[in-house]
């Protein structure tokens, strides 16, 4: 049987500032900050991770964080729209929480589908959409009660140079199935919960430019160290040109560029980021690998100290 993901494992984008990066998505989106590391490629940079109370795959949307960042343009080859999904009879009060943050919403709909669309502080685009499916959150913080909280992602919508080949990566390689097409978009579904839902436009695009503002790549699940293994194989038997395994200490990954110009990457759920804190602890410290240990004065003078906290507009 071929392979089939379950879904996307995270998603990780460019910002510039540290502190207004954990103002919005613990203070304004009320995710949790479950990982406080740096880039493994680039030290003098963070590396943030957001996501439910475990940072469960699925739900975890991860920031580079880098003070001198270009300003991005969002466009072909990536991540278009990063869409998080909100228990039935939650969007109404997301539009009012955004309204009091000052950050402006739209209305849009796709496959009878209701989505609030907005951006962050850095432009990156986002939406909510109100699903039965995938279970609530556990985490409650600032203003959000947990039966309104975010409770993952619910898929995204991916800008394309080249759609047709998106469109057969998603379903040769990934093996997502063809739900839905209308006159913009098709649609595509992943077997998961969470993470699910992958909509594509028809249109090719214009490449976009990387930065600020603008998703990295986007990384699919696999459940476990031997699958992954053969999802390696896979990509390479369909034409890619997958990386070697690399250990990112709280999954392994591999990278591989689709026709489209989107950097896909298949990264395990397992072990998670509980392997170096303990659960309550997640996101409190600034946790290296081994190999970085010994530089960790050096590595922490050189980054913005930051700390998650109940915004103004939540204490009024």
């Amino acid at each position: 049987m071929s392979l089939q993901t379950s879904g996307i494992h995270h998603i990780t984008a460019f910002a510039r500032d540290p502190q207004a990066n954990v103002d919005f998505y613990a203070g304004v989106l009320g995710l949790r900050l479950v990982k406080k590391t740096i880039n493994f490629d680039a030290p003098e940079v963070y590396h943030l991770y957001f996501g439910d109370q475990a940072g469960s795959p699925g739900t975890i949307i991860t920031f580079f964080p880098w003070p001198t960042s270009r300003k991005g343009r969002v466009g072909g080859g990536q991540v278009g729209v990063t869409t998080y999904v909100v228990p039935p009879g939650a969007l109404g009060f997301w539009e009012d929480r955004l309204q009091k943050f000052g950050i402006s919403t739209k209305m849009q709909t796709r496959f009878a589908e209701k989505y609030l669309q907005f951006t962050d502080n850095e432009g990156l685009q986002l939406e909510l959409v109100e699903r039965e499916e995938g279970a609530e959150s556990e985490w409650a913080f600032g203003g959000i009660p947990r039966e309104k909280a975010i409770k993952g992602f619910g898929g995204a919508v991916l800008f394309s140079t080249n759609a047709a080949q998106t469109r057969q990566a998603l379903e040769s390689t990934l093996g997502l199935k063809k739900t839905g097409e209308d006159q913009e978009y098709t649609r595509y579904q992943a077997t998961g919960e969470l993470g699910n839902i992958i909509d594509v436009p028809h249109a090719d695009m214009a490449h976009g430019a990387g930065g600020a503002g603008t998703v990295h790549h986007i990384a699919w699940r696999a459940k476990d160290f031997t699958e992954h293994a053969e999802w390696r194989s896979l990509a390479a038997r369909h034409g890619f040109e997958p990386t070697d395994i690399i250990d990112r200490q709280y999954f392994n990954a591999i990278y591989f560029r689709e026709g489209g110009g989107i950097l896909f990457e298949i990264a395990t759920d397992p072990p998670g980021f509980a392997r170096d804190e303990e659960p309550a602890e997640l996101g409190h410290h600034l946790m290296l690998p081994e190999w970085f240990e010994p530089y960790r004065s050096q590595i922490e003078a050189n980054l913005t100290a930051i700390q998650v906290r109940v915004l103004e507009e939540d204490r009024i």
